[in-house]
């Protein structure tokens, strides 16, 4: 208990030095409310902060409380308590719960008696101090002379605290404002160099340091020093020229001899100023023509290959898929490339018989009319259409692009897909004399090499290998309206198609026979 000044006086320089060993702002308004708690020995305290300290009648919220009583977890302008202590600074005291302007100062129902104390500095106002108590009376002189007191040296500390972690905020954002300019000046292509007010050599970015050969031991070596020998008269006698002047020079061009060869640049000399426009030095910014010219060049390449793409593969692949191989043009090595694909051949029946005796012009409609509807499917099905064999369409999944399971999925809903078109009544194609035409199809799955094949003078992208001649057999032992496919194709579309198991077949260049499966429809 406080019962006299000794105590009270005893308890301030206690809680004072404890008070001082703090100098981070929350930590210091949590010892704060505990002290003077502790020292009143009152039920409640709690502590406000001014959300802007520099208006006083601005919100305020809760930093910090103690006691097992809920409290608001603000206090908004209009309340007597706040706008009271905000426009006068002054403390307020309630001894007894009765009918007031100043009842705020009590934060529960059950306190009867309380403080509120302003916490501030002669030039802000940081927040507000309650203390409550479920006595009566319970505040004397010595215990609010002690609050008081005690509040004056706090906000003190709390001032000092919010500059410290307002300084330490700034400088880490000067110090990440530093990284970022580090980060830029590093990854810039173009050589930067800067020098002091007496001509020496402050900063150099990554390409500098690189393409001159820079490093830490020439920061403090005088720039003209640096290019003697290895850059013209002209140049040097320009640095020295906007040294003395202060005038930007632009353009200058000439070659840096290096220890491992030439840069043929292009240089911007700029004053570096500071407050007042003082002179603090040069910045050189180089652009390197040399690489520059190769950039261009590579460039150029890129831009070729891309449309070299772009010729080899729109007319026979999916806009999105030649998207992507225009993104990623690595996926199309030159030569032949490893792949693991599914192929199909969907082949005209009864075309051989129907075409004798039909005019080529006939032939030609009739043949177009199916591929243009047939290819459509391909293509939305994500296929590539490899070549048009007289009336059989050969198309892969997997080449260029590679995803192995859906691949097979894909190549076999574009076979069914074709089976229900033809089958269609309403089809566009195979009409009049061409309508009891029909499809049939033959598919693997398995390695097969995929790559550009020709002469210089003409090239296209196509796979061949066994797995290309197997499915091109299966072509041949479908019958019409069926799809023939093989143990591992069956393998990859996980049940999503009602498949019928035929006997085995032996085809040409196999020595054991072929399991084989028709396709009948979607499950």
């Amino acid at each position: 208990m406080l019962t006299t000044q000794e105590e009270a006086l005893a308890q301030l320089v206690r809680t004072s030095m404890l008070m001082s060993e703090e100098f981070q702002f929350r930590p210091l308004i949590s010892r704060l409310v505990e002290q003077a708690q502790d020292v009143t020995q009152s039920d409640l305290s709690a502590f406000y902060v001014y959300e802007n300290p520099a208006n006083g009648k601005s919100r305020l919220r809760l930093g910090y409380k103690r006691g097992r009583y809920e409290i608001p977890k603000s206090l908004n302008a209009g309340n007597e308590v706040v706008d009271f202590i905000g426009d006068c600074g002054e403390a307020v005291v309630l001894l007894e719960r009765k009918p007031s302007p100043f009842l705020g100062v009590l934060l529960h129902d059950e306190m009867k008696s309380g403080m509120a104390i302003p916490i501030k500095t002669a030039r802000e106002k940081i927040g507000i101090l309650f203390i409550n108590s479920r006595s009566t009376g319970f505040y004397s002189r010595i215990r609010f002379a002690f609050v008081e007191s005690f509040t004056r040296l706090a906000g003190g500390m709390l001032h000092n605290a919010r500059l410290l972690q307002e300084t330490r905020e700034y400088l880490q954002r000067i110090e990440e404002m530093e990284r970022y300019q580090e980060n830029i000046f590093s990854s810039m292509t173009n050589l930067l160099i800067t020098t002091d007010e007496s001509g020496a050599i402050h900063y150099f970015n990554q390409a500098a340091a690189e393409r001159m050969n820079l490093s830490q031991e020439d920061i403090g070596r005088r720039i003209s020093d640096f290019f003697h020998k290895r850059i013209g008269k002209k140049v040097i006698n320009a640095l020295e020229k906007t040294q003395e002047s202060g005038n930007e020079v632009l353009g200058i061009e000439g070659i840096f001899k290096g220890n491992e060869k030439e840069i043929d640049f292009s240089l911007n000399l700029s004053p570096l100023k500071g407050k007042r426009g003082r002179h603090e030095g040069l910045t050189l910014l180089f652009t390197d023509q040399s690489r520059e010219r190769e950039l261009k060049e590579n460039m150029e390449v890129a831009k070729e290959e891309r449309r070299v793409i772009k010729d080899m593969f729109a007319r026979y692949m999916s806009n999105d898929l030649v998207q992507q191989l225009m993104d990623t043009p690595d996926l199309i090595k030159p030569g032949g490339d490893q792949k693991r694909a599914t192929l199909f051949f969907a082949d005209i029946v009864g075309y051989t018989a129907f075409s004798e005796g039909k005019e080529p012009a006939y032939i030609i409609e009739l043949l177009n009319g199916f591929f243009s509807e047939a290819v459509e499917v391909v293509l939305k099905n994500r296929g590539y259409i490899d070549k048009f064999i007289g009336d059989c369409i050969m198309a892969a999944w997997g080449v260029p692009l590679f995803s192995e399971e859906q691949d097979a999925v894909n190549a076999v809903s574009t076979a069914v897909e074709l089976q229900h078109m033809v089958k269609d009544k309403k089809r566009r194609f195979f009409t009049g004399e061409a309508k009891d035409l029909r499809l049939a199809i033959g598919m693997n799955t398995g390695p097969l090499v995929a790559g550009n094949l020709g002469s210089s003078q003409r090239m296209d992208y196509t796979v061949i290998g066994d797995t290309v001649n197997l499915a091109a057999r299966l072509e041949g032992v479908a019958g019409a309206d069926e799809i023939i496919i093989t143990q591992e194709t069956l393998e990859l579309i996980d049940g999503k198609f009602k498949v019928e198991k035929r006997e085995p077949v032996r085809v040409k260049g196999k020595v054991k026979p072929i399991q084989i499966y028709n396709v009948t429809d979607f499950r």
